[in-house]
């Protein structure tokens, strides 16, 4: 490989470590970011009508569970009653953004269902429409930085649980 292949190649974040030791096939994404009010935010506007391709991880408190983790489209809402009743919670919250990276080691923007999930294995619930696709986005635990993989291979990774999750 030529120094400048190397040089052009990102340097692994832990996802994509965990991901090549499971021999799960994945391509590196980077988005530009900006901060909006304190908060990283990335630019998925390149992707254009692809845009529901990219997967936001949200990490929730359930009233039994405890930590958990849902994973939908980021042109979508999260419906709380629906991920309380998939995940035999009575009651679901999103966790205050003091107590997000404390609870899941990442920050907003960076949050990761497979990092989460490697390091503290709470229950990671899939939106049912990621399984219409071949491929789908989520972070790699680095803001603006993602991965690109098959949805049923990050259903393994997670031991992830699909369901409805969407506001209608």
């Amino acid at each position: 490989m030529s120094k400048k292949r190397k040089k052009d190649k990102l340097e692994k974040t832990l996802v994509e470590k965990i991901l090549d030791r499971e021999k799960v096939p994945y391509e590196q994404k980077e988005f530009e970011t900006h901060e909006e009010h304190g908060v990283f935010q990335m630019d998925t506007s390149i992707l254009e009508q692809d845009q529901r391709l990219v997967y936001k991880t949200l990490a929730c408190d359930g009233n039994k569970t405890g930590p958990l983790v849902a994973v939908l489209p980021i042109t979508e809402h999260l419906d709380l009653k629906k991920l309380a009743k998939v995940s035999g919670n009575k009651k679901c919250e999103m966790l205050p953004l003091k107590k997000l990276e404390k609870t899941t080691g990442y920050v907003h923007g960076a949050n990761t269902p497979i990092g989460i999930h490697f390091n503290d294995h709470y229950p990671i619930f899939l939106d049912n429409s990621m399984k219409n696709e071949d491929k789908i986005i989520v972070s790699s635990g680095k803001v603006g930085r993602s991965v690109q993989l098959n949805p049923l291979d990050l259903q393994k990774v997670v031991e992830g649980t699909f369901g409805d999750l969407l506001e209608k």
